[in-house]
């Protein structure tokens, strides 16, 4: 797999065995929603499996980004390719190797929040309404953050009244849904 844009285009990465990575198609359509340009944003990934979107959000300038994996193999995976790319993990770019649940309660609870939090959850497992839920109820989101969730066809998601729709794309089995987090009255 190879970083798309940025300071690392064209620069190779590792992708672990027995994960579904977000093929290169869809990584380039995040960045085209999200935009090309990261510069001084916060950027979350959650479920990072390979680190590959954080990486790019990395390559595109952003401030600071936090890749949360729970699986063993993907968390040293996504160590390796920081290594490779020459990123040092610690400060403005950081691996949790945790549960991404426990995580988002932890982030909420130290005050943490972000301008992006992408998600894709692993599809058999059907996470993604319960990670909205989760963002909705915690304080990792400023108003005006956007949300990003890559999910399977067969799973519905309700968006929660604090939440707009941007937009909403499909790509063969796979869903785009942009989100923006609505001003808290």
């Amino acid at each position: 797999m190879k970083i798309l844009g940025g300071k690392y285009k064209g620069r190779n990465f590792y992708m672990p065995l027995g994960i579904r990575p977000t093929q290169n198609m869809l990584r380039a359509a995040i960045f085209d929603v999200l935009g090309h340009d990261l510069s001084g944003l916060s950027f979350l990934e959650l479920f990072a499996g390979s680190g590959a979107v954080g990486l790019e959000a990395i390559s595109r300038g952003a401030k600071r980004v936090v890749m949360v994996e729970h699986n063993d193999l993907n968390a040293k995976t996504i160590r390796e390719n920081c290594e490779l790319l020459g990123i040092g993990l610690g400060g403005d770019v950081s691996l949790v190797h945790a549960d991404a649940f426990k995580t988002v309660k932890t982030l909420s609870e130290e005050a943490k929040t972000f301008d992006i939090v992408f998600f894709d959850p692993p599809y058999a497992r059907k996470l993604a309404k319960k990670t909205l839920k989760l963002l909705e109820s915690r304080d990792i989101l400023h108003a005006q953050s956007l949300v990003l969730i890559q999910y399977e066809e067969s799973e519905k998601l309700d968006v929660p009244e604090t939440f707009k729709v941007l937009t909403q794309r499909r790509y063969g089995s796979s869903y785009l849904m942009l989100l923006q987090r609505l001003q808290n009255d």
